[in-house]
This record gives structure tokens, C-alpha cells and sequence, in this order.
């Protein structure tokens, strides 16, 4: 009888597997909201190399992300939006030091659907009369958002704009904001306003990098991601030609490929 019963468990657990596809061939990723539209082209092309690598996302900003890492949460991959949360990942053990690579550098633009709006430059645009709302992204755990609140401060805006402040969770809603007009201007991700969905839709200002607030992007493997190889073979995928052509389309910088182990 409990033989009969081993045997059927079996059967039913081998069913639930995908032909061809182990168990071990499943990526986990929690990613930084900026990635939203890059990171489905990216999956697809890491598709056509591994059809039977299941890759699975969850979006968020990274101080979230690594909150929830932290506790626990069953990721492989962090995909972070800077270098300074993966390596609060390694400082509290969650993850190891060989596997954080540089992926990509983010920039940072300020972002209108508003035709009539004076937007010759930042100053001029955060200032105007007929901007009421003004998004950016969290400071406290999004990098993108720590980074426009660091520009405000060093042109000397910051205490003007303070009235007219909407505050998104990530970089994805701030852009939703501007997106439905619930907010005339958002700094928000190039990669964003650079999407399919969105590169048709209003204009936008660069805003230049300061180095007291990089946006390097870093992909770690967790202490959970380093004993999966489909994960590392994901983190190497990051550095590979087609991936770094799919950044450059979405704006991003790229760092010099480093070796990933």
C-alpha cells in the first residue's frame, strides 16, 4: 500500500514539471521599478538562449526589494537600481560579494505630457506657475528618487518645489503619475520615457549625473541565487552583447563587462 502511494506521489510531482525543464531551471528576480520595460525585452532574449530556463519578476523599488530579501523573500537575482542596496544585501549575509556585478547606468530626466508648459530648462519647468504637482520617486528607498531630490538641492530648488511634491513608491508609479496627468512633471527613468509604451508621449530633460548620487545599477546573486546555476547563468546573460545592446535601446549607460563568476 505505501509503495503504491510513493509511486503515485511521484507520478503526480513529474507531472507538474514542464518536459525538458528541471526544477532547478527557474529564476526568481526581484527587480528596481526602472527595469519594468527593459527587462521584458531582456527575459525574452534570455529565453532564446535558454527555452527551458523559467524566469520569474518581481517589480518594486530596491529598498523594498531588499527589505523583503531580508525576510526572507524566495529570490534569486536582485536587480538594483544602485550599487549601495546590494551591498547592504552582502553586509547583512544575504548575499555574496563575488556575485554583484555592475550592469547598467541609469539616467535621470524630467518628464512632461504638457504641451504648454515652459520647459527650457529644469529650473524654468519646476518653477512654473501651472505646475501644481511634481513627482519623484521616494528618496528613502528609491534610488532614482534620492537621486532628483540630490539634483533639487544642489540647483537650489528643493525648498521651492516642496509644495508642489507627489510622492510615487518607485520610479514606475511616479512615471504613472506624470502618465495620467495627475502630475504635470516627474523626474523620472530614461528607460521609462524610452519604452515602447511611452516614447511618443510628451518631453523630457535630461538631468546630469552627480556623482555623490550614482546610478549604477548592480544584479547580485542572493545566498539563495548562488546555489542555483540557471541564476548565475542569468547574472552572466546580463553582460552579454544582446543584453547590452537591449540597455543601450533603453538609455542606459554601460559599465565595462566584468568577469562573472
Amino acid at each position: 500500500m505505501f509503495r503504491g502511494l510513493f509511486l503515485a506521489l511521484v507520478l503526480v510531482l513529474g507531472c507538474t514539471l514542464v518536459p525538458g525543464t528541471r526544477a532547478s531551471d527557474t529564476v526568481t528576480v526581484a527587480a528596481a521599478a526602472n527595469l519594468v520595460y527593459a527587462l521584458e525585452a531582456l527575459n525574452a532574449a534570455f529565453k532564446q538562449t535558454e527555452p527551458a530556463t523559467a524566469v520569474t519578476v518581481t517589480m518594486g523599488a530596491s529598498g523594498n526589494l531588499v527589505a523583503q530579501i531580508k525576510n526572507g523573500a524566495p529570490f534569486d537575482v536582485f536587480l538594483s537600481a544602485d550599487l549601495d542596496y546590494p551591498l547592504a544585501l552582502i553586509a547583512a549575509g544575504h548575499a555574496e560579494a563575488r556575485h554583484l556585478i555592475p550592469f547598467a547606468t541609469g539616467k535621470l530626466v524630467l518628464w512632461t505630457r504638457q504641451a504648454d508648459l515652459p520647459f527650457d530648462s529644469v529650473a524654468a519647468a519646476v518653477t512654473a506657475p501651472a505646475v501644481r504637482h511634481l513627482a519623484i520617486a521616494n528618496p528613502a528607498i528609491a534610488p532614482y528618487g534620492r537621486a532628483a531630490r540630490a539634483f533639487l538641492i544642489e540647483q537650489k530648488l528643493w525648498d521651492a518645489v516642496q509644495p508642489k511634491l507627489v510622492t510615487g513608491e518607485n520610479i514606475s508609479q511616479t512615471a504613472q503619475f506624470v502618465e495620467t496627468g495627475n502630475a504635470e512633471l516627474g523626474f523620472v527613468a530614461l528607460s521609462l520615457v524610452l519604452s515602447p509604451k511611452l516614447s511618443d508621449k510628451g518631453r523630457w530633460l535630461e538631468i546630469p549625473a552627480l556623482a555623490a548620487t550614482p546610478l549604477t545599477q548592480g544584479a547580485v546573486l542572493t545566498t539563495r541565487g548562488a546555489a542555483n546555476p540557471a541564476a548565475a547563468r542569468y547574472l552572466a546573460f546580463l553582460n552579454s552583447p544582446a543584453a547590452r545592446q537591449i540597455l543601450t535601446n533603453f538609455g542606459y549607460g554601460l559599465p565595462d563587462a566584468p568577469n562573472v563568476k
